[in-house]
């Protein structure tokens, strides 16, 4: 048998993998990535996404490290605050009830600046997300949340940079090329089993990392994982993460971890295609709720739109509209709030309805009973506190009392013409359950010993997210895990295989 073409094998090419790439040619790796996909649809989930990063900052001068393309004019009219270990680690145990892994929750946060100071390094840019993080008060931009950076020309823009360096350092990238299997003695893995241009073959490589997403897009994995219902979920990204890692490490003996029935998912355009759309990208999402209230087909409220900020709540409240009858809701608005929807309110693809009354507008929810939501939204503007002050930069307190369901901030009367609602359903973004793996992201197997020669990162490993998921943490952790799974892989080529 002749000798490994390559030293690492990365499957997949979203940032996850190609973080793992650059980070095993540092380390003097021969290194192949491998894509399913073909070129024009290539990238992951990570080319679907708005590029959003969420690291941990100590103010302004840790910015300029990671942006210093910011003017002194953007510094001196922005306040961007903090965003410290604790307060990290804070919403990682907050948003998954503590049970997130302590072990690999540390090592993403204590690794996430680093990683994006290395991303930085490598020619990968960004830029403030002001457009959606961040409201002008008194003349200042103020960003709230904890989410402050987006890579340049977001996740379209990050993957087309990330393809760039790996194609300029000499990375072998291979489109159309689906890993079927993990090649196993047994021992140790040797390479990966492939089938490009109709036909397969068998790709020698000393060490593999997997990095090719979760099983959002099965629908069949969904449902028996998810459970009953998940396979009428849409799909906010690609159409190619059906868990082939996840289904070839379990092949050979991996041990599966995490949370298998939890997911990110969110409130998605209720006409949206099956699949993402990347003319589109992101905009079929809706995530301006906590300004307004959200109706199901009784015309009910069913979740607190204000119980904290969006980030903390919108990849749970997907979940949420697909337990609803017919797995809808209309999120509705008044003027008041109307400057503040974002931008994905305003694209042509949008199933949205507008009147001058409430009579009219409850006429138009289609689905919806007409006098179940006029009697709602009377209670719930009945409800509303307002001697409290409205302020969108801060939890402001502003709640209801006596309802159902409560509403704890950001809660206004619905009463100022005109008056809009949007439909959405449910958009599933990537799965929580996955891979088990060592701090150097070595894959471990069902009696927890390392699989030698095989590692993962991204969304395909498991034990991170429970439940819920704070915004922005889905691309640092495929960049601090895939970071970690390159060099290890790497290293592991040297001392395994002198």
């Amino acid at each position: 048998m002749s000798g490994p073409e390559f030293d690492v094998i990365v499957v997949g090419a979203g940032n996850a993998a190609f973080c793992a790439a650059l980070s095993a040619q540092e380390q003097g790796a021969r290194v192949v990535v491998l894509e399913r996909a073909s070129e024009a649809e290539a990238g992951g989930n990570s080319r679907f996404t708005a590029g959003a990063f969420r690291f941990a900052y100590r103010g302004v001068e840790d910015l300029l490290a990671v942006m210093p393309d910011l003017t002194e004019e953007e510094v001196a009219r922005t306040d961007f605050g903090t965003y410290t270990e604790d307060q990290f680690f804070d919403d990682m145990f907050r948003v998954t009830h503590y049970r997130t892994d302590p072990v690999l929750c540390e090592l993403l946060v204590r690794n996430s600046f680093a990683a994006m100071k290395w991303l930085r390094g490598k020619g990968v840019r960004f830029q403030p997300i002001y457009g959606r993080q961040a409201f002008k008060i008194d003349g200042k931009f103020k960003f709230w949340g904890g989410l402050t950076v987006e890579a340049w020309g977001g996740g379209p823009g990050l993957i087309d940079s990330e393809t760039r360096i790996a194609s300029d350092a000499g990375i072998d990238i291979r489109y159309g090329c689906r890993a079927l299997e993990i090649i196993h003695d047994g021992t140790r893995v040797g390479g990966v089993r492939v089938k490009q241009a109709g036909r397969c073959h068998d790709l020698r490589g000393k060490a593999v990392v997997l990095a090719s997403g979760g099983f959002e897009s099965d629908p069949e994995m969904r449902t028996r994982y998810l459970g009953p219902g998940w396979e009428l979920a849409k799909v906010r990204g690609t159409r190619f993460n059906t868990g082939d890692g996840i289904k070839m490490a379990l092949a050979i003996g991996a041990a599966p971890y995490g949370n298998w029935s939890g997911c990110h998912a969110v409130g998605w355009d209720f006409n949206a295609p099956e699949f993402g759309d990347l003319a589109v990208g992101d905009g079929f999402q809706k995530h301006s709720y906590p300004f307004g209230i959200m109706v199901n087909a009784e015309g009910k409220r069913f979740v607190d739109e204000g119980a904290d900020f969006r980030n903390y709540t919108y990849a749970k409240y997907g979940r949420r509209v697909l337990e609803q009858p017919g797995n809808f809701a209309w999120q509705i608005f008044d003027k008041k709030v109307a400057h503040l929807l974002r931008d994905e309110y305003r694209i042509k693809q949008v199933t949205r309805v507008a009147a001058d009354t409430l009579e009219e507008l409850a006429g138009k929810l289609e689905g919806v009973d007409r006098q179940g939501v006029l009697d709602e939204i009377t209670a719930y503007n009945d409800a509303v506190n307002q001697d409290i002050p409205f302020n969108p930069n801060v939890k402001d307190g502003r709640h209801t009392s006596g309802l159902g369901v409560n509403k704890s901030n950001w809660a206004n009367t619905l009463d100022e013409p005109p008056f809009q609602a949007f439909q959405v359903g449910c958009g599933i973004t990537f799965t929580f359950g996955g891979l088990r793996i060592t701090e150097s992201a070595n894959v471990l197997d069902s009696d927890l010993a390392p699989i030698p020669g095989l590692y993962a990162a991204g969304e395909l490993v498991g034990g991170i997210f429970y439940f819920n998921y704070p915004g922005g943490t889905g691309l640092i952790s495929g960049s601090v895990f895939g970071r970690l799974a390159g060099a290890a892989a790497a290293r592991a080529c040297r001392t395994e295989h002198p």
